[in-house]
């Protein structure tokens, strides 16, 4: 069966397979785990606790969702469809030049560079190495 859930605003799709005995296998986001179902003797018509086991891949730590660009302004550099950022290249403080990559994000199993679109200085980094970011999510703000 499959499932779209969302938690604090980050949308995941599960997958439940094969049910053997108090395992289960799932995939969330395409990453396939061997989870432990426990019956916390919660009435029938209430789905078991599940309890991760084991992955069947190493994922990536989820972790949250940036922020928006604060109201104090400056130009916005987002993520142009979902992925991790893989490297940011500048730091808080740090000119930029229009077409600069500030950094590199992962898609659909591709490096995506991103660049700046405007010349300033780099304001906040919103969105550091390693964190999972959607459509539009704001990766960082020149000023």
């Amino acid at each position: 069966m499959n499932y779209r859930i969302t938690i604090q605003d980050q949308s995941f799709e599960i997958e439940i397979g094969n049910v053997t005995g108090d395992a289960a296998e799932v995939t969330v986001n395409n990453t396939p785990y061997i989870v432990r179902l426990e019956n916390l003797s919660a009435p029938d018509s209430a789905p078991p606790a599940a309890t991760v086991t084991r992955p069947l891949a190493t994922p990536a730590a989820v972790k949250p969702k940036p922020i928006a660009a604060p109201a104090g302004g400056g130009e916005t550099i987002v993520a142009p469809i979902p992925g991790i950022i893989l490297s940011i290249s500048v730091q808080v403080g740090d000119s930029v030049s229009s077409g600069q990559v500030v950094a590199i994000m992962e898609a659909m199993k591709m490096e995506n560079k991103l660049t700046s679109h405007v010349s300033g200085k780099v304001k906040e980094i919103l969105a550091p190495k390693g964190t999972e970011v959607a459509t539009g999510d704001v990766v960082l703000v020149i000023g």
